[in-house]
């Protein structure tokens, strides 16, 4: 499926032309890439929000620009810390057949036998470079945990291979890892401290009274 982003060449002057588009809930942008000189543009909001909301970040979207179809990835983007809106977006115009590195997120799925018995599970890593044609780009890397039991660890090397990109990253990154229940044995720790003072503290009242009664 075709992720297809209507697309206007937009002036650059006068400076209040940014917010009357913002206002009209218009994003402002800039294409540039394979074959194509930068270039700044406006197109719909919403329509992009859609789009990368459905298919991720690393959609391929064919920009439909002056009766041309430009084949773009999303390479940066700037929103609003408030209302999250796109500001302003880098479309990079990319050649179907040559491989580029993007970012893809690591998903892990699975309940890990380490976590059902008591362990939990702590992800380092959630995103991996990967090198791929733009079609080929994939949304997310899926890596099952279900057999890690407690000291179990997973890296790169533990992705699964796929045939339509290579993964980039180097092979020993950390992922994720099935750690001991620390919180329990700190409550434990805390418990024993407790009682050895409770007992240290009776052995003293007792020394007190046994030197009292010795004193009459």
């Amino acid at each position: 499926m075709t992720n297809k982003l209507q697309v206007s060449k937009r002036e650059l002057r006068p400076r209040s032309l940014r917010t009357k588009l913002r206002n009209e809930g218009k994003a402002l942008g800039v294409v540039y890439g394979y074959k194509v000189d930068s270039t700044p543009i406006v197109f719909d909001e919403m329509d992009l929000r859609k789009i990368l909301r459905d298919h991720g970040d690393n959609a391929l979207i064919e920009l439909h620009f002056d009766g041309n179809k430009i084949n773009t990835l999303v390479h940066g983007s700037e929103t609003d810390p408030f209302t999250n809106f796109y500001q302003h977006v880098e479309f990079m115009a990319v050649k179907m057949d040559e491989e580029t590195e993007v970012e893809a997120d690591i998903v892990l799925v699975g309940d890990a036998k380490g976590v059902k018995e008591g362990g939990y599970l702590a992800q380092s890593l959630y995103k991996v470079t990967v090198a791929a044609t733009p079609a080929n780009i994939p949304e997310r890397i899926e890596l099952d945990v279900s057999d890690l039991e407690i000291g179990d660890s997973v890296t790169v090397a533990d992705l699964p291979e796929d045939k339509s990109y290579t993964i980039v990253s180097e092979p020993d990154m950390h992922i994720a890892s099935v750690n001991e229940p620390v919180a329990e044995e700190e409550e434990e720790t805390e418990s024993e401290e407790g009682s050895t003072e409770e007992e240290a503290s009776e052995g003293s009242s007792e020394e007190t009274e046994e030197s009292t009664e010795d004193k009459e």
